[in-house]
């Protein structure tokens, strides 16, 4: 019997981060960790001036007339669990947030918010946030793990039902709880998680991501007040591995991944749209500029991609910039037609109704083989001139953390400087690239703030 079937699941999956402290991770864990806090500020500054965000603020955050959490890119303020709510949906609303493939979602989006707010609210530092950011990234990446791939095919988003799971345990690491206490707050996350993978392309998608980060909260507070749950609720009969999952899960996993950070394969999105679009964009990207094609000539393109594909990310005839960056056709269009698929009015709602798009992109035709990875696609395009053909693939998280720095800065810079002016912008990056050297890392939030 492997050592985590002789324990409780959920007592397993709490064990590997309750004790987690800023000097047992490794400088690769910590580095990574810097450019998730990056890149969620970038997103999410530019995702607070969408109408999502202000529906949400207008009936969540104003009716509170709370002071209490700082709400990023926006000048009102909320408790801390609406603030939580809020600014993780703002994180997601351009679905340009980071992805992590063991998960099959986001990883950062849930779980940060969360430790944000918190932390703002009892005045923790630098270090106390990374850490805690860290364990609620493990936690929940290795419960997809233990599940497996089931939850997320049979229609589940990991983003929100497993992120519920990391933010608890983000926050849980925060108040610094006991085992019985960390217990109840997955217990009680594991009783609210949810999200489902029909609302893609809809506003219900990112709503999932601020779900979990204020479920998550909400969960470790009331458990810090002794509020009770199944302290067992991922292996229980009838719990979340058994209906979630239909399977136990795979206890052998947790020992499989003892001892590493999962955080290490976060891949970071360079193209606003479903990361499951990216390998048919740089494959579509390759033909343009190597093979010289005209999209005008284009009489015919075939798109090879993995049939996992086609329950995420194949609206068909996109009406809505929203619905186009889950379009494969769509997607793959723009990037033949050379639109540039990293600026956020590339996704528009006029732009999809184009009449040059539209015509390309009704000249492609999504096919599958199952002998693909998710991350992978094959494109091949027929033109006056020549057939062409590209391969990309998308799933290999960075080698050179210092390149991914670099773009990643590049990527925050374009998405934080319209909204809070390019000192104050560089001000925000510097702050997180060193937040270990914050002695209160409320000070992310100040700087992320809109005045007036």
């Amino acid at each position: 019997m492997n050592a985590v079937a002789e324990r409780q699941i959920t007592r397993a999956l709490v064990g590997a981060v309750r004790t987690l402290r800023y000097d047992d991770l490794s400088d690769e864990a910590r580095e990574v960790g810097r450019h998730c806090l990056l890149d969620f500020f970038g997103v999410a500054l530019a995702g607070a001036r969408e109408p999502l965000v202000d529906f949400l603020v207008d009936v969540a955050a104003k009716p509170e007339n709370s002071s209490a959490a700082g709400l990023i890119g926006r000048s009102e303020r909320a408790t801390a669990v609406t603030a939580a709510l809020v600014n993780g949906t703002a994180g997601h609303a351009l679905d340009f947030d980071d992805a992590h493939l063991g998960m099959s979602g986001h990883p950062t989006v849930p779980v940060l918010p969360a430790a944000l707010a918190l932390a703002e609210q009892r005045g923790a530092d630098g270090r106390a946030l990374l850490t805690a950011f860290v364990a609620g990234v493990e936690l929940e990446c290795r419960l997809a793990l233990l599940l497996g791939p089931r939850h997320y095919e049979v229609g589940f988003h990991s983003t929100g039902t497993l992120g519920t799971f990391g933010a608890a345990a983000a926050a849980a690491h925060l108040l610094g709880l006991d085992e019985p206490a960390w217990l109840h707050a997955i217990g009680l996350a594991g009783t609210q998680a949810a999200g489902l993978k029909p609302t893609f392309g809809s506003m219900g998608k990112p709503l999932h991501a601020g779900r979990a980060a204020s479920t998550g909260l909400l969960s470790a507070l009331l458990a810090q007040r002794g509020f009770t749950a199944a302290a067992n609720i991922v292996e229980v009969s009838q719990g979340f591995a058994a209906t979630h999952a239909g399977s136990p899960g795979d206890a052998a996993s947790l020992d499989r991944v003892a001892g590493k950070f999962l955080i290490r394969d976060t891949l970071f999105k360079y193209h606003a749209a479903c990361y499951l679009t990216h390998a048919p964009i740089e494959a579509a990207r390759t033909i343009r500029v190597r093979d010289r094609v005209n999209a005008d000539r284009v009489e015919s393109v075939e798109l090879t991609v993995a049939p996992a594909l086609l329950g995420v990310c194949n609206i068909q005839n996109p009406a809505t910039g929203l619905e186009g960056k889950f379009s494969l056709r769509g997607t793959t269009a723009l990037a033949l037609l050379g639109r540039d698929t990293a600026e956020l009015a590339t996704y528009s709602d006029a732009t999809m109704h184009e009449p040059a798009l539209v015509r390309l992109r009704d000249r492609i035709r999504v096919v599958t083989d199952p002998g693909l990875a998710t991350t992978r696609a094959k494109l091949a395009v027929a033109a006056a001139g020549g057939r062409f053909s590209a391969e990309a693939d998308t799933g290999t998280p960075a080698a050179d953390l210092a390149v991914q720095r670099a773009r990643l800065r590049e990527k925050f810079d374009a998405l934080a400087s319209p909204v809070l002016g390019t000192s104050r912008a560089a001000e925000l990056a510097e702050a997180v690239l060193h937040v270990e050297e914050l002695t209160a890392a409320a000070r992310l939030l100040g700087l992320a703030r809109r005045s007036g």
